[in-house]
């Protein structure tokens, strides 16, 4: 019976955001939302929201312009990590939850996705480093998402998806995913397994050198 954890990536949105909300209450799941800084800045309402309904609030970068690992600038992955920390302040999970942005913008896991100033700075700051196995691309494909969610959520014990509260017109079919999956079976859980995190709580806790670039900002 396969397990399933959510989890948004690039909110908030003021109109996707609380739908996505509505629709997990519906079903009695919680999920965690990685928000990114320049939008948290304005509209931190709508995660204070998540927050009090048992959602997890993690990091995903204050600007989602470049994968860390692709950039050589002297700290600007601590600063896009500290940034977006600060704002998130008391909502944050004690485990400091960060997500880096995938590499090549479709979700790959590569050195793309961290450098050693990033790697670093998660180190010392004691965060938690989250990634994933199941990327639908519901941003490219808003209408057909589902049933490729849903083959790659069955194909393995422990999903984490990736899916976006963003005003693609993806997330009006979320409620459809839900109700998919649970007739088929599957349980919902909000914590990650471990194979999705190589940092827990500043800790190298699994295999860290894919994913960060060598020579990169040091």
């Amino acid at each position: 019976m396969p397990i399933i954890t959510m989890s948004f990536d690039n909110g908030p949105d003021p109109d996707v955001t609380p739908h996505v909300l509505d629709t997990l209450r519906r079903h009695d799941i919680r999920s965690t939302f990685f928000v990114l800084g320049d939008k948290l800045r304005d509209r931190r309402a709508l995660v204070e929201r998540a927050h009090a309904e048992g959602h997890w609030i993690g990091n995903h970068t204050y600007n989602h312009l470049v994968p860390l690992g692709m950039s050589a600038e002297a700290d600007m992955a601590s600063g896009e990590i500290a940034r977006t920390q600060e704002l998130i302040g008391e909502l944050a999970h004690e485990r400091r939850f960060f997500r880096p942005l995938g590499g090549g913008g479709g979700g790959h896991l590569d050195q793309r996705l961290l450098n050693d100033e990033a790697l670093r700075t998660l180190v010392q700051g004691r965060y938690t480093c989250v990634l994933w196995n199941v990327v639908p691309e519901d941003w490219a494909y808003p209408e057909g998402w589902v049933e490729r969610a849903l083959r790659l959520c069955f194909e393995i014990e422990h999903a984490v998806i990736v899916l976006h509260d963003l005003p693609t017109g993806a997330m009006a079919r979320l409620d459809h995913f839900l109700c998919a999956a649970e007739d088929r079976g599957a349980i919902f859980q909000q914590d990650f397994p471990d194979a999705c995190v190589p940092v827990e709580r500043g800790r190298i806790s699994g295999p860290i050198e894919p994913y960060v670039a060598t020579g990169g900002a040091a």
